[in-house]
């Protein structure tokens, strides 16, 4: 049986790739802080689909290694021939500069964004068999630029990243199977892009640019983002390890 765990998938482009998964060869485990709802799981019904959700703040580290431990014990009963981890969970704020923001507010963002898929994927690949693992990092380009008032986000994008190649390196030298690979979706119409359009333009300087964004309409979709995603997924044959996607390189 082939297995995805989404995480951040109650809304946006986890949403939208946790559907399209469904309804192609994969049984699906969701993970957010949201309660399950009936969608997901007649979706999967309609495609005769395993669907498993577990609620949890990913930013809470002990809530986080009980729930892994939860999704292993639900592995456990089935024959993964193939894991597939996709670490979509994440968030922007607190946007500012050096000196402006809280830190309860900075190490949460760091839990979420980077220290959590770490935790997740060394805690499935220590206790679940499987023929075939895969992890999809979700990035942002804001990994490789400067941007003002993204101190943090940028930083936690630019670390995953760096997990993404150096993991990537370790299965090629281990010659264990494993493909690491992190994805860029771009600008989405979500509510992380809303919630960016109403910084205060004194913590976040390009906000204007997002506003132009939305007004002009060239923001994607989260579903037309996710099939690009997905149709990568579906040639493995193709996939480079350790390479860092961008979702523009897919969309003709």
């Amino acid at each position: 049986m082939k297995f995805a765990i989404v995480t951040g998938a109650s809304r946006g482009l986890g949403h939208a790739v946790a559907k399209d998964l469904l309804e192609g060869e994969y049984h699906v485990i969701t993970v957010s802080r949201k309660r399950k709802t009936n969608e997901f799981k007649n979706f999967a019904n309609e495609n005769r689909k395993s669907y498993f959700h577990f609620s949890c703040d990913l930013s809470d580290l002990e809530a986080l290694s009980e729930t892994s431990h939860d999704i292993v014990k639900t592995l456990a009963k089935h024959e993964v021939e193939e894991l597939l981890i996709i670490n979509n969970a994440g968030m922007v704020g607190p946007i500012g500069p050096v000196g402006s923001l809280e830190n309860f507010e900075v190490a949460k963002h760091v839990s979420l964004n980077y220290t959590a898929p770490m935790l997740l994927v060394n805690t499935l690949k220590q206790h679940v068999e499987t023929n075939h693992l895969m992890v999809i990092n979700i990035t942002s380009g804001a990994a490789e630029k400067q941007i003002y008032g993204w101190n943090v986000y940028g930083s936690s994008k630019a670390a995953i990243n760096m997990y993404t190649k150096t993991a990537a390196l370790e299965a090629e030298e281990l010659k264990n199977g494993d493909v690491h690979i992190a994805f860029s979706p771009g600008v989405m119409d979500t509510d992380m892009q809303g919630e960016i359009r109403n910084t205060d333009q004194d913590d976040f300087k390009d906000v204007e640019n997002f506003k132009n964004l939305k007004e002009q309409g060239n923001l994607k979709s989260p579903e037309e983002v996710a099939s690009a995603l997905t149709q990568l997924i579906k040639t493995p044959s193709k996939i480079e390890n350790g390479r860092i996607y961008n979702v523009n390189e897919l969309i003709d």
